[in-house]
């Protein structure tokens, strides 16, 4: 043990003497009690602790806390009575009751609560756009697995309404795509009207592996097509009656219960109009670009418009659009703009996007879709196959290209080594 320091030799160590009572009166001080809050500052903490315990109320259509949609529009504490302001998107919400006993549930969890009183509002039409944009987006963030790989390129043909050939420009492109030596998977996702399967002349039964779906594929040139469709699950005439959260569960079996293998492409041929088919694919998919077919009169463009809008509100990416129907040339020679013209372009104009071609009119479409044939197939022989040849092109190396992101992870390696490298041999 080291000696004591001696006083005498360090005076500047010397403690300085306190007096005895001095000290007693330290040693026996404790701290002092808080100082009570106010009223006012009372009744803020109190409203804290109830606006927490509504973060555990969570709006089950939407996702999200009814805190964090920004629905709890009051909260006022008087004593141990609670009222609790509540907006909901309309009016005659049916989840209206869960979420009024969720409220009283959670707020009497707090021992100093002695009653609840919820009063529910709607909210108008502003509100309610920020609180389904603020849904949308946390659905976005939130997306689940699926079996489509993180590197394959989404791209979902929509169409406002029906009649318009949207699902034969789905086949027609993936077919031109396939034949510049692409891997392209064909999602049959109108459940209600497939016709992929006759569109290919494909046939047979969907086989399972390891409890996975099997597309069935097809060899077009140097590339392949895969498909899956309720065509091959059901018979070609035999109606499916399914509405809401089973059409999405179907889609959502064809993306994440299915061995699709490694894909450069997907194209989701999709219903007409915005519904829940749309609706699903935005929260499974949120990487999906659209494409938007339309027909050039200026009615069949306004309702197109509604699809991209669609589109834009689930944070999905508008990528082009295509005229289908663009025009008529008989025999002779003669061109005939037999439903209008230039609503193709308007339309793109509109959106802020490419036109990406314009499909004429032509009876050799719907014959190859007949006969299994599509007109792609016939390459630079035709014009229709020249169009679809050169949407295929702009969608491959301008608009959708597929990124190598092994090839650009190699890169980023290489010239991170390279850099290692260099700055070894400079400081040996």
């Amino acid at each position: 043990m080291l000696p004591a320091p001696d006083r005498a030799e360090h005076p500047s160590r010397e403690r300085p003497e306190f007096p005895a009572t001095q000290v007693q009166f330290q040693t026996m001080t404790t701290p002092a009690a808080p100082t009570p809050l106010s009223g006012e500052a009372s009744r803020a903490a109190r409203e804290e602790q109830v606006r927490d315990c509504l973060r555990a109320v969570v709006d089950p259509e939407l996702g999200d806390t009814i805190v964090d949609l920004g629905m709890v529009r009051e909260i006022s504490v008087e004593g141990g009575d609670v009222v609790v302001g509540v907006a909901l998107t309309i009016a005659a919400c049916p989840l209206r009751s869960q979420i009024e006993r969720d409220v009283v549930n959670h707020v009497r969890s707090l021992d100093w609560v002695r009653s609840v009183d919820v009063q529910v509002a709607a909210m108008d039409a502003d509100q309610r756009a920020a609180v389904m944009a603020r849904a949308r987006w946390k659905a976005r963030e939130d997306a689940p697995e699926t079996a489509i790989a993180s590197s394959t390129r989404v791209l979902a043909i929509a169409s406002g309404k029906g009649g318009v050939g949207k699902s034969s420009v789905t086949v027609n492109l993936a077919v031109a795509l396939a034949s510049r030596g692409l891997v392209v998977g064909i999602l049959d996702a109108d459940i209600w009207g497939f016709s992929v399967p006759r569109l290919l002349g494909m046939e047979g039964d969907v086989e399972a592996r390891a409890g996975k779906m099997i597309p069935l594929e097809r060899s077009i040139g140097p590339g392949t097509v895969r498909v899956l469709s309720m065509g091959f699950l059901a018979g070609e005439e035999q109606a499916i009656m399914w509405r809401g959260l089973v059409l999405t569960r179907a889609v959502q079996q064809f993306i994440q219960d299915a061995d699709w293998g490694d894909l450069d492409y997907l194209l989701i041929d999709l219903p007409p109009g915005t519904g829940d088919v749309q609706m699903g694919l935005a929260r499974l998919l949120p990487r999906t670009e659209l494409l938007v077919v339309t027909t050039p009169p200026v009615a069949a463009q306004k309702v197109a418009a509604r699809a991209a809008d669609m589109a834009r509100r689930g944070y999905l990416r508008v990528a082009g659009v295509i005229e289908n129907m663009s025009d008529f040339t008989c025999e002779h020679g003669t061109t005939y703009a037999l439903f209008g013209s230039g609503g193709g372009a308007r339309l793109a104009h509109g959106l802020g996007v490419p036109l990406l071609g314009s499909i004429p009119l032509h009876p050799d479409v719907a014959a190859g879709g007949d006969i299994g044939v599509p007109i792609a197939m016939s390459g630079d022989d035709s014009e229709l196959g020249a169009v679809f040849k050169e949407m295929a092109r702009l969608i491959a190396e301008d608009v959708a290209p597929v990124v190598d992101v092994q090839g650009c992870s190699a890169r980023l390696m290489e010239r991170v080594e390279a850099a290692v490298a260099q700055g070894d041999a400079g400081t040996g």
